[in-house]
């Protein structure tokens, strides 16, 4: 095995009698992070710029190519192209940052060792972990990972978003595009909603007798008299939303069949997007720092009710009213980074302060937003104050707005990715 260019020889004699190498960078401390969306790529990404050298730090992203998941619905409504979305790790890699291509499979908090698919184990003073989501096993009766090409989440962005394109563009005139729409909380509380309304925008277009049918185990949802508002304006009688008074949350699925039964009615549908309730991703499960779904965390500084070592960022997280969001792990990625140059290197930490801003769009240039700032406390991020669009904005307001998720997103992925 090739060894880490940051690797020195005493750390190999070191490791010699290990069943596999130990990568060690030798007289500065050690950061690992797992997971380059963005919290670890944030938090990477800040780390090695501030500390200006002072620490290693090591990002393990299996991917080469980072897919958002925000503006991931704005590909399937045929505003952005699957390139707009795609974004590489060269500019973290120039920035100082290891970048390592690989899976971690497992945490030793004891040893304080990441171990890799490839055979290599990485030392950490402090790791951090921000692996997003997986999917809660029998959320819906009938399907399970095997069933995510028949029936695609297309809640990790990237190769799913593509197929379930792929299988919008296929659909049938006068077919049905059905959602099964996942219980709270999940990644992006507005995002299957702005889902909805970037699809009957594609079908508004390309095939206009369509239906959407959206199974909900929920009473209401975020931004839902603004959605409700812009599907009655922009795609009237072609959403059909079932919410848990009407049976939504009562749901099973056949993959083979193409069929959706809610509360006991059965029909027949083209395409089927299945979002599952969600949890943590694996690493954290594995590390031993969730409570079974989420992993509870410090609110001053992202570090973990577990081990004060191990640090998780945004979805995986447990941190209290903040959701769980892109711009929402940015945010805590800032913070955990501060604190953790602070903890290594002695520099001064400042009071955690957080802030969340959720754009969507609805229809061309009709842009709405949900955000608020937020404050740590002893038991958690608290919601300090909050925004959110009105209804019956006019068509200027609307446009601006999207026009700061535009610049938004320009922002974010250089500030992830240098």
């Amino acid at each position: 095995m090739t060894l880490n260019r940051r690797t020195f020889l005493g750390a190999a004699a070191a490791a010699a009698s290990l069943s596999a190498p130990m990568v060690r960078a030798m007289g500065k401390p050690r950061v690992v992070v797992v997971g380059g969306g963005a919290g670890g790529a944030t938090a990477a990404r800040y780390i090695a710029k501030d500390s200006k050298g002072a620490i290693d730090v090591t990002l393990i992203e299996p991917t080469r190519k980072y897919y958002t998941c925000f503006f991931s619905n704005l590909y399937l409504g045929g505003f952005k192209n699957i390139e707009d979305i795609g974004h590489t790790y060269g500019g973290l890699a120039a920035g100082g940052v290891n970048v390592v291509h690989d899976w971690a499979v497992g945490v030793d908090r004891d040893a304080k060792t990441v171990s890799l698919a490839g055979g290599a184990t990485l030392p950490y003073d402090k790791l951090i972990l921000s692996p997003g989501i997986d999917f809660v096993e029998g959320a819906v009766e009938g399907w399970d990972l095997s069933a995510q090409n028949a029936m695609p989440h297309a809640y990790k962005a990237g190769s799913q978003s593509e197929l379930l394109k792929a299988q919008l563009m296929a659909m049938p005139e006068g077919g049905v595009f059905a959602m099964v729409a996942p219980p709270n909380p999940f990644r992006c509380p507005p995002g299957p909603y702005e889902r909805v309304s970037m699809v009957a925008h594609f079908l508004k277009q390309n095939n206009p007798t369509a239906k959407i049918i959206v199974a909900d185990p929920k009473p209401k949802f975020s931004k839902m008299a603004l959605f409700q508002e812009g599907w009655a304006n922009h795609y009237e009688g072609m959403v059909d939303w079932i919410g848990d008074d009407f049976g939504g949350g009562n749901v099973s699925v056949d993959p083979n069949a193409m069929t959706v039964t809610i509360d006991g009615e059965e029909t027949k549908v083209d395409v089927c997007n299945v979002i599952p309730a969600m949890k943590a991703g694996r690493i954290a499960e594995l590390a031993g720092v969730t409570d079974g779904n989420w992993a509870p965390v410090n609110a001053a500084d992202m570090s973990t009710k577990a081990d004060g070592d191990v640090y998780v960022l945004g979805d995986a997280s447990a941190q209290g009213d903040m959701p769980k969001s892109g711009f929402s792990a940015n945010s805590q990625a800032k913070v955990c980074a501060n604190a953790v140059r602070g903890a290594l290197t002695g520099s001064k930490v400042f009071p955690a302060k957080f802030s969340n801003t959720c754009w969507s769009l609805i229809a061309p240039d009709d842009g709405v937003k949900v955000g608020a700032t937020y404050e740590a406390t002893a038991d958690k991020i608290a919601k300090v104050d909050g925004f959110i669009s009105q209804t019956g904005e006019t068509a200027d307001v609307r446009k601006t707005t999207y026009m700061e998720s535009e610049g938004w997103y320009s922002g974010i992925t250089a500030d992830m990715l240098g």
